[in-house]
């Protein structure tokens, strides 16, 4: 009989687990092969710190990641099962799994717990390419949500329940949904109407929320998915809630549909998890989902605040502009993360791209992303600004006398689908002019970025029209075409 975790929030079982395990003095005669000490690995202090390699230990530690065989007996859970358990208390999930190989990991999960459904899943177009490497992986068939485009911004926003309902009642055979809210910009879906209808249709939704891994955690920030009815959510901790780089949780609901693949999520995450996961990341995840649930009141209020004198100064400008309200009405819209900050650059007499190179050259400002009409921040949930610091090097920012061009980025027709994607990615391939290369069927995923939705998916014929619009992303001074086997597209990828 498993005995039961106590759940005290300020309590970090895992990372103190670590924490006891380095602080002996142990002649270590396993992995990793640095074995904690820095002149066997001299380039690493500098980079992580005495301190780091000390804890970095691999997994199967008895009495933190495996049971001694006397706890085993008792039905005592390990530190790693307590941290878990408490971050499923914090988030409000049924359970949790802390993952090492980021969100992207995630994905790749999910979309393999669908092919234990079904072998189609309405699924929306401007999803992580990751969710696109998955669909390629498990053999599945993806039955398209398009969302909203802001061709102003250059941003990418969610679907509607509307939306959701169409596209499976077209498709009837579809075993799950697959949605992203938060999206990059911010805006938050209507998760709770779209997990209704996705349960009326009789199947579990599947959410990935990489950028609202800081949700739920104050009253001033949208409910978290699984609090909204979702049934299985990805959370790029990492992103907002302050772990380090490579962090992630998996995250079950609640109710018939979370139960029915609760199992399934189980295995195929010990089938994708390393089994060399890293100690320092699994102990950020304890640590951070403590910090949240201990002080995430006053500590992420403070972050808020220094976000609200941002966009106050903002406002101020009769130059800048906060694109907030763009977001915030979009269709499907129904709350936004405030923690992303919009800044519409035209009318500013230069460029969002402009803007955000001479912040990083002249004012060591670097900001998450850029467009040509836009300029993107992101604030850590638990991260005061310097604002200060930040509208000094904004207000500095030199004006052109004539306003920049801006060409509205217009997002091209989806193409025809040809292949399935699994089958057009494993076949024989050829590289051909982008000429040449119209017509024929991509062995790609190629996404634009801005905004990232993905233009071509292989099996789906590569029209003129994506072609061109991708030569010119490419092109551009900030453009970047995710997959690309040619940095500049001369060249495409296409099936033999």
């Amino acid at each position: 009989m498993t005995v039961p975790v106590v759940l005290n929030q300020n309590t970090t079982p895992y990372a103190d687990a670590i924490r006891s395990l380095a602080e002996k003095d142990w002649q270590r005669l396993h992995v990793p092969g640095h074995q904690a000490k820095v002149e066997n690995a001299p380039g690493l202090e500098p980079v992580v710190g005495a301190k780091a390699l000390s804890l970095d230990f691999p997994m199967l530690m008895t009495g933190v990641d495996q049971d001694t065989w006397r706890s085993r007996a008792a039905g005592n859970p390990t530190p790693l099962m307590q941290a878990q358990a408490l971050a499923a208390d914090a988030w409000g999930a049924s359970r949790i799994w802390f993952i090492t190989n980021g969100a992207s990991g995630g994905n790749h999960i999910a979309t393999m717990v669908v092919k234990g459904l079904g072998l189609e899943f309405a699924v929306q177009r401007s999803v992580h390419s990751s969710v696109i490497d998955g669909v390629v992986h498990a053999g599945l068939t993806p039955h398209f949500i398009h969302g909203v485009i802001d061709t102003g911004l250059g941003s990418a926003h969610g679907v509607t329940a509307a939306q959701v309902s169409r596209v499976l009642d077209e498709h009837p055979e579809s075993s799950a949904v697959y949605i992203v809210t938060p999206s990059y910009f911010g805006a938050v879906s209507d998760v709770a109407a779209i997990a209704e209808v996705a349960h009326q249709h009789g199947v579990p939704l599947i959410v990935d929320e990489a950028w609202g891994s800081h949700f739920g955690m104050h009253p001033e920030l949208p409910v978290n998915a699984v609090r909204l009815g979702a049934d299985l959510v990805i959370s790029s901790t990492h992103k907002g809630a302050g772990s380090l780089t490579q962090s992630a949780m998996l995250q079950l609901g609640h109710g018939p549909f979370a139960q029915q693949i609760e199992s399934l999520v189980d295995r195929v995450v010990r089938s994708y998890q390393s089994t060399s996961c890293s100690s320092l990341l699994l102990s950020s995840l304890d640590e951070a989902r403590r910090h949240l649930a201990v002080n995430g009141t006053e500590a992420i209020g403070a972050a808020l605040e220094s976000v609200r004198a941002i966009r106050l100064g903002i406002r101020q400008s009769e130059r800048f502009r906060d694109a907030t309200l763009d977001i915030v009405r979009s269709e499907g819209t129904v709350d936004y993360d405030p923690f992303k900050v919009a800044i519409d650059m035209r009318g500013a007499g230069i460029t969002g791209n402009d803007a955000q190179y001479l912040l990083i050259r002249d004012h060591q400002v670097y900001s998450e992303l850029s467009t040509p009409s836009a300029l993107l921040l992101l604030v850590g949930a638990t991260s005061p600004v310097d604002v200060d610091r930040f509208l000094e090097a904004l207000h500095s920012l030199p004006k052109e006398e004539t306003e920049p061009q801006r060409p509205e980025v217009l997002i091209p027709a989806a193409c025809e689908r040809a292949m399935q994607p699994t089958e057009a990615f494993f076949s024989k391939v050829e590289l051909v002019n982008f000429a040449d290369a119209v017509g024929r069927i991509s062995a790609d995923s190629l996404a634009a970025y801005p905004p990232g939705v993905p233009n071509v998916i292989p099996g789906e014929v590569l029209s003129e029209e994506v072609v061109n619009f991708l030569r010119t992303t490419a092109a551009a001074p900030s453009g970047y075409v995710r997959g690309a086997s040619d940095p500049a597209l001369e060249k495409f990828r296409v099936v033999a």
